[in-house]
C-alpha cells in the first residue's frame, strides 16, 4: 500500500540505546568532541533504522536520536529563538527542563541542522520511506509567545498579526527545505492544542489576554496557512498526544472542543491521535473528519504491558461507528522517547509493541 499514513505506522521517537546515552554524557562532561558524539549517533541511527525495517515498518525515522527534546531542538535552530533552563513539576515529577521564547524576528535558518539529519536518515532508509518529524507552529505560538513570561516582558513584535505572518513564513520555508532535501513524509507534532481544552491551561491563556476558544480557530488558520504552499507530492500528517515525559502526561480533557477545527484541516493526509486510555474520551468527536486518515493511537508507550490483540480489534471496530474502516490506521499513541530519558519501558517492550501494531493491522486490513 503506497498511501501515507500507512495502515501500521509509528509516531517517531525511539528509546535511546545505552551507547548513545553514555556518549551524550561524555560529551556533556567534555570527555569527547562533538564529532565523536556524532559518530556514535550515526552508528546507532543506522542500527535502529535496520531494526525498524526488520520489524516490518514501512516508514522509518532516526528515532530522534540526535535530539534532547522532541520539539525544542528544532525550535532552537530557528532564527529569533532563545533557549533557557528551568525546573518544572508540570508532568508530576520535578525535573530540569528547557524552554524557548521569541527574542527577535522569527525566520527559518537555511542551514538548520535537521536538514542534514534528514538526509542521513534518507540515505540509510533504503527501500523504506524516511519519515521526518518536527514540532508544529502552534508550539511556538503558545509556549514561546502567548504564555512566555520572557516574551511578554520584552515583546519583539508590535502586533500579534506581525508575529503570525513570520511564524507562517518560517514554517513554509522549513517545509520546502525538507522537501528539497528529499523528504516526502513529514509529520507536525503539535501538543499545544491540548492547552485549548485543558482547564488549567485555558486559565493561563486567559490570564495572558487571549481567548482559548478563539485560539482554536486561530491555531487552525495558522496551520492551514503553513500548509498552503506545500508541494503536492509531500505527505504531511499531524500528531497529538497529551504530553509524554518519562511516562507522565501534561494535559487533561477530551477532543470535543478541538475536533471540528483540527479535523477540518484538509491539507493533512492523516491524524495520529492518542486513544490509549479512558483519558482520551470517546471516538465520537472523530465523526468530524473529512477524507483524511485517522491513525488510532491505541497502543500505549507509557507502560510496558502488551495490549490484548482482540481488545485492540474491538476498539478499532468501535471507532468504525464514526470513521469508515478504510480511513483508519493503527500506531502507538506516542513516541517511546519524547525526551532523551525515554519512557519507563524497555527496548524489548518497544519492539514488541511495534510488532503488535503490525500484526493487528495485517489482520484487520487486507491492504496492510
Amino acid at each position: 500500500m503506497a498511501k501515507i499514513p500507512f495502515r501500521f505506522d509509528q509516531v517517531g521517537s525511539l528509546l535511546r540505546p545505552k551507547a548513545l546515552k553514555e556518549a551524550r554524557e561524555k560529551f556533556k562532561n567534555g570527555e569527547i568532541t562533538k564529532a565523536e558524539l556524532t559518530q556514535v549517533e550515526d552508528t546507532e541511527i543506522i542500527k535502529v533504522i535496520e531494526k525498524q525495517k526488520k520489524v516490518g515498518l514501512k516508514a522509518v525515522t532516526d528515532g530522534e536520536f540526535r535530539r534532547r527534546w522532541w520539539h525544542l531542538d528544532f525550535i532552537a535552530g530557528l532564527n529569533g529563538i532563545t533557549v533557557y533552563d528551568f525546573t518544572t513539576t508540570a508532568f508530576g515529577v520535578t525535573t530540569e527542563a528547557q524552554g524557548t521564547y521569541v527574542s527577535d524576528k522569527l525566520s527559518f535558518d537555511k542551514n538548520h541542522p535537521f536538514l542534514e539529519h534528514f538526509k542521513f536518515t534518507n540515505v540509510h532508509a533504503g527501500e523504506a520511506i524516511a519519515k521526518q518529524t518536527i514540532p508544529g507552529p502552534n508550539m511556538i505560538f503558545l509556549d514561546s509567545f502567548i504564555l512566555s513570561k520572557q516574551y511578554n516582558e520584552n515583546p519583539v513584535y508590535q502586533t500579534v498579526e506581525e508575529f503570525e505572518k513570520d511564524l507562517i513564513h518560517t514554517y513554509q520555508e522549513a517545509i520546502q527545505a525538507f522537501y528539497d532535501a528529499g523528504c516526502r513524509y513529514l509529520q507536525l507534532d503539535d501538543t499545544s492544542w491540548g492547552g485549548l481544552f485543558d482547564e488549567r491551561f485555558r486559565g493561563m491563556i486567559t490570564q495572558n489576554g487571549y481567548d482559548p476558544d478563539e485560539l482554536i480557530q486561530k491555531f487552525g488558520d495558522i496551520t492551514e496557512a503553513v500548509l498552503s504552499k506545500k508541494p503536492e507530492d509531500l505527505a504531511v500528517t499531524f500528531h497529538f498526544c497529551k504530553g509524554n515525559f518519562q511516562s507522565h502526561w501534561l494535559y487533561n480533557g477530551s477532543y470535543d472542543k478541538i475536533a471540528k477545527r483540527l479535523l477540518g484541516i484538509s491539507q493533512f493526509n492523516g491524524f495520529f491521535l492518542e486513544f490509549d486510555d479512558e483519558r482520551s474520551g470517546s471516538f465520537e468527536p472523530m465523526a468530524n473528519i473529512g477524507e483524511q486518515y485517522l491513525v488510532l493511537g491505541l497502543i500505549t508507550t507509557k507502560t510496558p504491558k502488551l495490549e490484548d490483540k482482540e481488545q485492540l480489534k474491538l476498539r478499532i471496530k468501535e471507532a468504525t461507528q464514526y470513521v469508515p474502516l478504510n480511513q483508519l490506521c493503527l500506531s502507538p499513541q506516542c513516541g517511546f522517547s519524547s525526551t532523551h530519558e525515554g519512557n519507563k519501558v524497555t527496548e524489548e517492550d518497544q519492539w514488541a509493541k511495534l510488532a503488535l501494531v503490525i500484526e493487528v493491522a495485517k489482520e484487520v486490513w487486507e491492504d496492510a
